[in-house]
């Protein structure tokens, strides 16, 4: 599928200047290219939407940081010696923890960057007929954009939310988890039922550029997801819903959703994962977790030549990607010089530069957000057949899941391509089990694959539906969660004066405590 580059003039709309006065006031003051009611185009808040859901722009509270500082870590993704990126220390940054919600009263995070272009989008669209496809689509990206900011924090503003903005609701209500994910279903089965292939084109569809078909294919990918989050705490809905999808969902990694950055657009459209670990320290400092590329090497995946590299920095040419010369970095050491804490002290330790880093090719300004994949699709069925007998076998989907999470790493670049006769090999050598066992396997590949895409956050997500991989946790001096993974994000401090009734109920009805510690709905 081909993909274009999203420039930072698509965020600049709106803009209007005055000058003067004079007798045609109203006429000669009024920019034509400016926007106005007769010229206003929704799209552009689709592609905002998208961008943004990418990576917020600004630095200073930048969505980056709950993927990389600490989901990557303490999913054991990523490890690190810099004492800022507190996640695979446990160690509680409220700052940092709260920079991918911020206030829906204002200032940047997910509610101001991401919530309030797409509720702006499907507010102005609805019931217009000319705008059908793109309306349903701005469904399905508002269910994609609330499944992750409620999967971080559980119980959030979402009824109420992104109308703060007009004076309309200064103190939107808390919605439970439960509810959101019953509205977040019936949004999905409705707005994917709608969409039109004979309908209109959306224009600022930055994922698929209007292929409506995809959007279709999308929207149960998404729906299966979301409903099989649901295993653990209420598996009768999950079944029903499930069973609903069968050949609805994506078909092949040509089905992949994913935005292709611009290198040369600034911060606005560059891939902001990519911007902070090409600079220091994290690009000497940021490595492969000892977790992941031990279970990587331990089943001779083809992998690992192509996402890994040693004795080299992030971004640099050169280095050694010979599968048995990598070598994952420890979780929980620091650059303290404390023995015990310090990566000097790692067992094994030789100096930073051995240890494996991110290929160049899964880290460059234009490299792609992957935002779903046919191959997580397909691991999440294999999940369905083995757990709750719906469209197996459950072996045909783990081999369809494996082989595509082999192969998609072409899309970061036509040099990383790994052949699916090497994934073919790779499965003949490593069969799936059935069983418990079975379980373990598929949803070690989904985290493996969603690891690959820098998508740590659905690999934090799916380890705690499922407990796998099974992870040994941390111990770090003074971490906030008594030596146990992370399982939320608790909310942050200034929405008790911003919205300080709702905060203070959401608060107080978290189980295990509005902590690191603490637990969302979907999670007990």
């Amino acid at each position: 599928m081909k993909k274009t580059y999203i420039y930072s003039s698509l965020l600049t709309i709106g803009l209007f200047l005055s000058t003067g006065c004079t007798k045609n006031f109203q006429q000669l003051n009024t920019d034509p290219t400016a926007f106005n009611s007769a010229n206003f185009d929704p799209n552009f808040m689709l592609t905002t939407a998208q961008l943004d859901y990418t990576g917020s722009k600004d630095f200073s509270f930048d969505t980056w940081r709950a993927d990389l500082i600490y989901s990557s870590t303490l999913i054991q993704g990523f490890a690190t010696s810099i004492g800022y990126w507190g996640g695979d220390k446990y160690l509680l940054n409220p700052g940092y923890t709260a920079a991918y919600w911020q206030s829906d009263n204002g200032g940047d995070g997910a509610y101001s960057e991401q919530v309030k272009p797409i509720v702006d989008m499907v507010t102005t669209t609805t019931g217009v007929a000319k705008y059908n496809n793109l309306h349903q689509i701005g469904r399905i990206m508002k269910a994609l954009i609330f499944e992750r900011i409620t999967d971080l924090y559980g119980d959030v503003p979402y009824s109420q939310a992104g109308n703060g903005y007009y004076g309309k609701i200064l103190f939107p209500v808390y919605d439970k988890q439960k509810d959101i994910y019953t509205n977040l279903i019936s949004e999905l089965q409705d707005a994917t039922s709608k969409l039109n292939p004979t309908g209109d084109i959306p224009t600022g569809d930055a994922f698929y550029h209007g292929n409506i078909s995809q959007w279709q294919r999308f929207g149960n990918s998404l729906l299966l997801r979301v409903a099989m989050r649901l295993s653990k705490v209420d598996p009768a809905t999950a079944q029903a819903v499930v069973q609903t999808l069968v050949g609805k969902t994506m078909q092949s990694n040509a089905d992949d959703a994913f935005l292709l950055h611009d290198p040369n657009g600034g911060r606005p459209t560059v891939n902001r994962v990519s911007q902070v670990l090409l600079g220091g320290p994290e690009n000497t400092y940021v490595k492969w977790s000892k977790t992941f590329i031990d279970m990587l090497k331990a089943t001779n995946d083809p992998r690992l030549a192509v996402i890994s590299v040693t004795n080299a920095k992030i971004g640099v040419p050169g280095g050694d990607n010979t599968p048995a010369d990598q070598k994952g970095q420890p979780n929980g050491y620091d650059l303290s010089g404390t023995p015990g804490l310090d990566i000097s002290s790692a067992p094994g330790y030789t100096k930073i530069a051995d240890y494996s880093s991110p290929s160049t090719y899964m880290v460059k300004l234009g490299t792609p957000t992957f935002i779903f994949t046919y191959g997580e699709s397909e691991l999440l069925w294999a999940d369905a057949a083995e757990r709750f007998g719906i469209n197996g076998p459950a072996a045909t989907h783990y081999n369809n899941g494996v082989t595509a999470a082999i192969t998609y790493l072409a899309e970061y670049d036509p040099a990383a391509a790994v052949t699916a006769g090497a994934a073919a090999t790779y499965l003949a050598a490593n069969p799936y089990v059935a069983g418990v066992t079975g379980l373990q396997m598929i949803n070690t590949q989904y985290w493996e694959l969603t690891n690959t895409m820098m998508d740590f956050y659905e690999s934090w997500s799916n380890w705690r539906r499922t407990g796998y991989p099974v992870l040994t946790p941390v111990v770090y001096p003074g971490n906030a969660t008594n030596g146990t993974i992370p399982r939320r994000f608790p909310y942050p401090y200034q929405e008790a004066a911003n919205n300080p009734t709702n905060y203070t109920a959401a608060h107080n009805a978290v189980p295990g405590g509005d902590l690191l510690s603490g637990r969302v709905w979907w999670d007990n």
